[in-house]
């Protein structure tokens, strides 16, 4: 195979593994590998002739297409910050597929697609839980545009997905290799049945959990305000702050009623922070006015977002993350609110930060880097954070699920919310930062993942981008559209059955964790066996 092929193979696997990012159905991925494979298998079996160096090469230009085109909207941000990010991943990338290619080598071709199963998805596992999360590129989130097809997630999570899609890509690539090496038709015939049954079984069991699944009425009324500020050009000063709570009670009041029981508003309503001390929330003139507001309706209660901070008296209150202006220490945070009727506050203090923007990666273990923060945008500066998921819990018993902006793409974060009772989900947001490009699209995709896994009904509140309803089968109802000031007004329906993804989480990453150590410890012990036997004296 000429080189002009083999970069040929890995350009048009990044742009199939790119496509669905950029509008086009998910199912392209299931074949979006298949070139990649063909470059592998071409390296093994070649690997006299070329170093197992070769593939990942040719993979890193194929996975750094992929980020690119994929997350090119990010860099609206920054664009040296994202940029690395794009490189760093794809680079990680590569290294899992030439780790498995070892494997392949040293061990036998079918071990190391094994390998390649198991480490890819522990590689997605590793993006949701280390401290640069980069978990926008799962495979398996971006079925998220056929929910009719992926109901099976409330058993898998999305990394059920991404199984499915590895699992077809390879089936695919040995149809082929088999029709090429022109095998004997029994043995295509067997391998073409498996392909096929991988495929659709998953598709029936989707489709009939789709159609029989109804859910229990047990309705909710909810208010979504979308006030559309541009947050590039936002003024943070008193007179505009105050001309955003006027903004916000104007719409609220287009759409709400006495049948209302939430008026819920986007991520950061407010966004100076300097207006929002909590330790003196019952002198706050904003919570002062939206008491009264909600208090003209008979049952109406209100969950918005602030960028709020907290003083600590001295250093040894004081978290890792803790500023020091003149002499006051503190905390900043981007917060929920849940405010009663009776003037009553509980909080939620985003957890799920965003690396670069929100906080400093592995500033646990390296506090030094305090110092170093580069302001990507947004509530830059290294916000406080709370350890665990919470929920807010109502006057009448309802429990509810705050979810903050990148929070709704970490499916076994939000399990924790409906361990803990969670009945529905409100996610607020502001996808003002990726303007109008495939971000905001994207993000209302997690969503309706997470309904489906945890089989939630969702209210989604956005700054702006798209506003709306989701019901527990993650279909989207009442979308608002991009770029427009408004509020709706429709009804969610509350479910307190727990799933069985819910219950065990992320168990396929984990068990493919486990197998990926196993694997690789078997490379590592052949590897030194064979190193061990040049050596010896003959």
């Amino acid at each position: 195979m000429k080189r002009i092929h083999r970069l040929s193979l890995s350009f048009t696997s990044g742009i199939l593994l790119s496509l669905p990012w950029l509008g086009f159905p998910g199912w392209i991925l299931f074949v979006a590998f298949v070139p990649l494979l063909f470059l592998e298998d071409f390296f093994n079996r070649k690997k006299d002739q070329y170093p197992s160096i070769s593939l990942p090469q040719h993979v890193f230009l194929a996975t750094l297409i992929w980020n690119v085109l994929a997350s090119w909207w990010m860099a609206k941000v920054s664009i040296v910050g994202v940029g690395s990010a794009m490189v760093f991943n794809a680079f990680l990338m590569a290294g899992v597929w030439w780790i498995a290619h070892l494997a392949g080598r040293k061990l036998s071709p079918g071990l190391g697609y094994l390998l390649l199963i198991a480490l890819w998805i522990s590689f997605e596992y590793i993006q949701f839980n280390w401290d640069v999360e980069w978990p926008c590129l799962q495979m398996g989130s971006v079925l998220a545009d056929h929910v009719k097809f992926i109901q099976w997630y409330e058993y898998t999570g999305t990394f059920g997905g991404t199984l499915w899609l590895l699992i077809s890509n390879l089936l695919l690539f040995r149809i082929i290799k088999h029709f090429q090496q022109k095998i004997p038709p029994i043995r295509i015939i067997s391998t073409s049945t498996i392909f096929l049954a991988a495929l659709l079984v998953p598709l029936l069991i989707s489709n009939r959990l789709y159609n029989n699944y109804e859910e229990k009425p047990d309705p909710v009324q909810i208010t979504i305000v979308q006030p559309n500020v541009d947050p590039y050009s936002e003024s943070f000063d008193m007179a505009a702050e105050e001309e955003k709570l006027n903004r916000f009670m104007t719409l609220a009041a287009e759409v709400t009623s006495n049948e209302t029981d939430f008026i819920l508003g986007p991520e950061t309503v407010f966004e100076n922070p300097r207006y929002w001390n909590e330790s003196n929330f019952g002198n706050n003139e904003f919570i002062t006015r939206l008491s009264a507001f909600i208090r003209q309706y008979k049952k109406a209660e209100l969950v918005f977002g602030v960028s709020s901070f907290h003083v600590y008296r001295n250093k040894n209150e004081a978290t890792i993350t803790a500023q020091n202006r003149d002499g006051i220490i503190y905390d900043r945070y981007n917060t929920a609110l849940y405010l009663t009727r009776e003037g009553e506050l509980q909080t939620y203090h985003k957890s799920k930060l965003v690396a670069g923007v929100e906080k400093t990666p592995f500033l646990k273990y390296f506090p030094f880097l305090k110092n170093w923060f580069i302001d990507l945008g947004g509530a830059s500066g290294n916000l406080g954070r709370q350890d665990e998921a919470s929920n807010f819990v109502c006057a009448n018993g309802v429990k509810v699920a705050p979810v903050i902006c990148f929070e709704s793409v970490f499916g076994e974060y939000l399990t924790d919310y409906v361990n803990a009772g969670a009945e529905v989900i409100f996610v607020i947001t502001n996808d003002g930062w990726w303007k109008n490009s495939r971000g905001y699209k994207q993000h209302l995709l997690f969503s309706q993942l997470r309904a489906i896994e945890t089989r939630r009904s969702i209210a989604r509140a956005a700054n702006t981008g798209t506003s709306c309803f989701i019901n527990q089968r993650g279909e989207v109802e009442q979308a608002t559209e991009w770029w427009v000031e408004t509020a709706i007004s429709g009804s969610i329906n509350k479910n307190d059955k727990i799933t069985f993804y819910v219950q065990y989480g992320d168990y396929i990453a984990r068990v493919a964790l486990f197998v990926s150590v196993m694997l690789v410890l078997l490379l590592i012990v052949r590897n030194f066996t064979e190193e061990q036997k040049k050596s010896a004296p003959i």
